[in-house]
């Protein structure tokens, strides 16, 4: 039955939109993986023009099969963004070195600076303040740095469930975006309601902090991937929407979709202009076909394929 309702689900259907949603996806990005992105066959059929391509760099993956990925997604017309997790990068001579390649092979301008899921550092990095600090991205002339945000907190830089460290980080990116030629913005981790999201940015914009909000939305995949994924990595409060919806024995087995979430922020967008939100930021845990239907689905014109 769930098999069923997963291909039923993957076809693109030529429905009605909600306008209000077509215009909030408008500029939408998704991240890949070098294996996820082995399984797409050509990223035109599935995305629009201009979509930003982050490239999770998961501890463990060869530089070169990153930058292979880069060079095949940029040669199909997509700006691609690839993470640079700061404590798997062993000095600056290394952090250089990845620059370099990847403007060189596949001219890469933008890059997602974090300091990466792992507990012990590589080397010489432990943050993604060390990582702008180091002067190499405004050296190598890159013209967008995007930084990590967290709508629900994070426990590995705040264990004590506070905000403290995460605020404190957030302030410092805010005095270094107003130093460097490169647009900076935020890019969080992926929550589930609406509600936090809302007050988690409008608290930002009261503490002066005016970088763009990229929000993290998880696309559809099966209930149980999510709340895996979801524990993994630290989706606070919201997670109870997954958890409610577990309990509802009529919905358990049917995949989740992020059409709730997206549609109550693209009204709350819609009704204040000046919302920090600017774009939405797919991770594809169900698969980046399935993410990219749904978004042709609901998306309109904002989802359209190159090739359509």
């Amino acid at each position: 039955m769930a098999l069923l309702n997963f291909k039923k689900r993957d076809a693109v259907e030529n429905g009605p939109v909600n306008p209000t949603v077509e215009a909030f996806l408008q500029g939408y990005s998704i991240e890949v993986m070098p294996r996820t992105a082995e399984k797409v066959e050509d990223f035109r059929a599935l995305l629009p023009e201009g979509t930003r391509v982050y490239i999770a760099h998961i501890e463990g993956t060869p530089i070169e099969d990153m930058v292979k990925t880069a060079k095949r997604i940029a040669a199909e017309g997509y700006p691609v963004m690839p993470h640079f997790p700061a404590r798997i990068i062993k000095d600056a001579a290394t952090l250089e070195n990845w620059i370099s390649m990847y403007q060189g092979e596949a001219g890469v301008d933008q890059a997602l600076l974090l300091a990466g899921g792992v507990d012990k550092p590589h080397g010489d990095f432990d943050s993604s303040m060390q990582l702008l600090e180091s002067g190499l991205f405004d050296k190598a002339g890159f013209k967008r740095l995007h930084v990590a945000g967290h709508p629900e907190g994070n426990k590995d830089i705040d264990p004590d469930g506070s905000t403290k460290n995460v605020d404190e980080a957030l302030r410092w990116k805010q005095k270094f975006s107003e130093t460097t030629d490169a647009e900076m913005a935020l890019a969080t981790q992926f929550a589930f309601d609406a509600k936090p999201i809302i007050a988690w940015a409008d608290s930002l914009k009261e503490a002066g902090i005016d970088l763009p909000i990229h929000i993290g939305i998880a696309g559809p995949a099966k209930l149980q991937t999510l709340i895996k994924f979801a524990i993994a990595c630290g989706v606070g409060p919201s997670l109870k929407v997954l958890q409610k919806r577990a309990m509802d024995v009529s919905k358990l087995l049917l995949p989740y979709e992020p059409t709730d979430v997206i549609t109550e922020l693209a009204n709350h967008k819609a009704a204040n202009p000046d919302f920090n939100i600017t774009n939405v930021h797919f991770f594809p845990l169900g698969g980046i076909k399935t993410n990219a239907n749904w978004a042709i689905n609901n998306g309109g014109a904002s989802a359209k394929p190159v090739n359509s």
